[in-house]
């Protein structure tokens, strides 16, 4: 049989739940290679043999997509599948001119092949870009569901960044799993706040799988919500489709990829952090859900911040730690500890950029405008052990941490730091409650007396 030869490429994600769902059993296509951009530390692996398939005894290998030219004209490739979020239409249509001009067919697959269908009910939540806040709305979901008696698990987007086979199936139900499954930051970021909540997450490579152990979980399930991640649209056929906005990027929703897809999916969407947005910032939102989804519930709902120790902020020169995704290809230019730092009256928000360390500075050189602020970049040991060098090398009073897990936990701090908090609370009607409640009562899960 003359297989089609496909190059996929992906950044350790989307790109390996593209192969699993559509392309592993697929005798007539033949998965040649995966590239990888975004996450540093991931080159020079193969995607293994365990998790391949029987077409593939030899696992696949992963390149660098600096290499894309390359990789097309020597491995013969007839179709790019393009697997990664987060990135302008631009830079989309950019690549597909460059996989063109070099001769093969620049591809982008929809839901029908690559939405697994669950046995229980699952409610999906994603954004429009990174740092929009998907997590804490996924945390309050679970919340509600949990006061209202049900057993839930989420189930988080994938950062696959360590053994992959190994990582095939992870679930996290305290935080020693963290340490068993040699977490970075940027997944103990995501997991840990589930943890210390007291509700199971899984997460890891292999999504069928993964999704099976979540229906039949040790401790029960009655419902599972997709935890997304980037503004990536969901692994899973959703019961319900909750999509959050963030109009600090108010126009993103039309200008990144896959944020349309998203927004056009919606039964619900959020315009989260309405407390420190402009009013036509905001607006600008309603008039693109009004215009690409009339049909979605919108929700507004704010991001109050509180601190643990105010006194460490006020009249002192401050270093902020954000979350590192938000800040790199999320584009943000402020999060939870910038607005700390701004309204408890911090004298100074000191730059780090004269004390990077190590990879910290490759960071900064890809992503020059991340400005004075420090992302929490914890990838592998090495960029760990930077991020705790720059900290203790920067000229400050304090150390405000933003990030959604105690950073202090896995860097050693030498300064004095304060942690901000932040959750997802709907403002005036409907509500989050609202709509997932009214959900339950359609899904015959809640009699309508009580909703």
């Amino acid at each position: 049989m003359n297989r089609k030869r496909i190059l996929i490429i992906g950044a350790a994600g989307r790109d390996f739940h593209n192969f699993n769902t559509y392309y592993r059993d697929k005798e007539d296509c033949e998965v040649v290679a995966f590239t990888a951009a975004q996450i540093p530390n991931i080159l020079g692996r193969s995607y293994p043999a365990s998790l391949a398939g029987k077409l593939y005894p030899k696992g696949i290998p992963i390149f660098d997509e600096k290499e894309l030219d390359r990789l097309i004209r020597d491995l013969k490739v007839d179709e790019c599948v393009f697997s990664y979020s987060d990135v302008s239409y631009e830079t989309v249509m950019h690549k597909s001119a460059q996989v063109n001009a070099a001769g093969a067919n620049f591809v982008l697959l929809g839901t029908k092949g690559t939405a697994l269908k669950s046995t229980k009910p699952l409610i999906s939540v994603v954004a429009t870009r990174t740092g929009c806040g998907k997590s804490q709305t996924s945390r309050k979901i679970i919340e509600i569901l949990i006061d209202l008696g049900f057993k839930v698990v989420a189930i988080r987007h994938p950062m696959p960044y360590g053994d992959l086979a190994a990582q095939k199936v992870q679930r996290f139900a305290k935080l020693e799993d963290l340490k068993k499954h040699d977490c970075t930051i940027e997944e103990m970021e995501e997991y840990e706040p589930h943890i210390v909540r007291g509700n199971v997450i899984y997460a890891g490579v292999d999504y069928e799988a993964i999704l099976r152990a979540a229906e039949n979980d040790p401790d029960g399930c009655d419902i599972i919500v997709w935890d997304g991640g980037n503004n990536d649209f969901s692994f899973y056929e959703s019961d319900l489709y909750i999509t959050v906005t963030d109009p600090h990027r108010a126009g993103h929703g039309m200008q990144y990829y896959p944020s349309e897809v998203n927004l056009r999916m919606s039964d619900a969407v959020i315009i989260n952090k309405i407390d420190s947005a402009h009013p036509e910032d905001i607006d600008t939102i309603r008039k693109t859900v009004e215009t690409l989804v009339p049909r979605a519930i919108v929700i507004d709902a704010a991001s109050p911040i509180r601190v643990a120790d105010p006194s460490l902020i006020r009249g002192k020169r401050v270093l902020v730690v954000e979350d590192g995704p938000t800040l790199t290809h999320g584009g943000m230019k402020i999060g939870a500890g910038t607005l700390a730092a701004t309204k408890f009256g911090a004298s100074e928000m000191v730059d780090p950029r004269p004390f990077l360390v190590g990879q910290l500075k490759d960071t900064f050189r890809i992503y020059p405008n991340i400005g004075a602020l420090l992302p929490a970049m914890g990838y592998g040991a090495e960029q760990l052990h930077d991020l705790e060098a720059t900290i203790n090398n920067c000229d400050c009073d304090t150390v405000v941490i933003g990030t959604p897990i105690d950073l202090s936990r896995v860097v050693r701090i030498k300064k004095p730091s304060t942690r901000v908090f932040y959750d997802l609370q709907s403002i005036g009607s409907p509500s989050l409650e609202d709509v997932v409640e009214k959900f339950l009562v359609k899904k015959n899960l809640l009699v309508k007396e009580m909703a």
